[in-house]
């Protein structure tokens, strides 16, 4: 059978202007993964990024540690959903039982539990399709698009090829629904755990897909750092 690893997205810069870019621990991180794999013997035939910068950089810090690594291919559809755009469209729906949820949404980095509380109730109402509006892609879409990757990656793979795809979470979390067809609220139940730079694999024979392990992050803990597992 062949492997995808689902790689998330060392640790972004939660609370700066820019999330899109990799923390110092974010680097060390991806640093740590290919040092891991490449300790391993894993050997990689394709490589596949989302777009965003912090799925690139992540993998090109961990792929230099890597021997013969192949070039980075980039597939838009391993993007992450635009979390801002679901704020922005789901927030005033919640402000009459929640009038503080913009103060906590703008100072997140500051508040991380109740940012994580409001933002988990946002994919709530995102993931029901009850609020669904033009502006806004919807969970179903993002699922589309996901599958749409995924399904790309099978057309031109075989049964032994070991493929590594640079991802984020909620990307991870959409092929979870995809292929064990756990309900999404549950599936997201587990995307609030899915550590920066952790593993998730995934074993496939032509079209059909299965999942192995989730969320493993044992590069990081055997450096007993614990300032290195980051969720965000």
């Amino acid at each position: 059978m062949g492997s995808i690893y689902l790689i998330r997205h060392g640790q972004a810069s939660f609370g700066a202007d820019d999330y899109d870019v990799l923390s110092p621990t974010g680097v060390r991180q991806a640093e740590v993964l290919g040092q891991h794999l490449a300790k391993l013997g894993v050997r990689l035939d394709r490589c596949i990024s989302g777009s965003l910068r912090r799925q690139q950089h992540t993998a090109q810090a961990a792929l230099q540690h890597i021997e013969h690594a192949p070039v980075l291919e980039i597939d838009d559809a391993f993007n992450e959903f635009d979390t801002d755009a679901v704020i922005r469209s789901l927030v005033p729906g919640i402000l009459d039982e929640q009038p503080e949820a913009l103060d906590i949404l703008r100072n997140g980095a500051n508040n991380r539990a109740e940012f994580q509380r409001l933002f988990a109730k946002l994919i709530e109402r995102w993931i029901s399709g009850e609020h669904d509006r033009p502006d806004l892609q919807s969970w179903q879409a993002f699922v589309a698009q996901v599958e749409g990757g995924l399904q790309r990656i099978l057309e031109r793979a075989d049964s032994r090829q070991n493929i590594a795809v640079f991802t984020s979470g909620g990307t991870i979390t959409a092929l979870l629904r995809l292929i064990t067809e756990v309900p999404a609220r549950k599936a997201f139940e587990l995307n609030w755990q899915i550590v920066n730079t952790s593993l998730s694999l995934l074993k496939f024979r032509g079209r059909e897909v299965t999942l192995a392990s989730f969320n493993s992050h044992l590069h990081l803990q055997l450096l007993k750092a614990p300032e290195l597992i980051t969720y965000r």
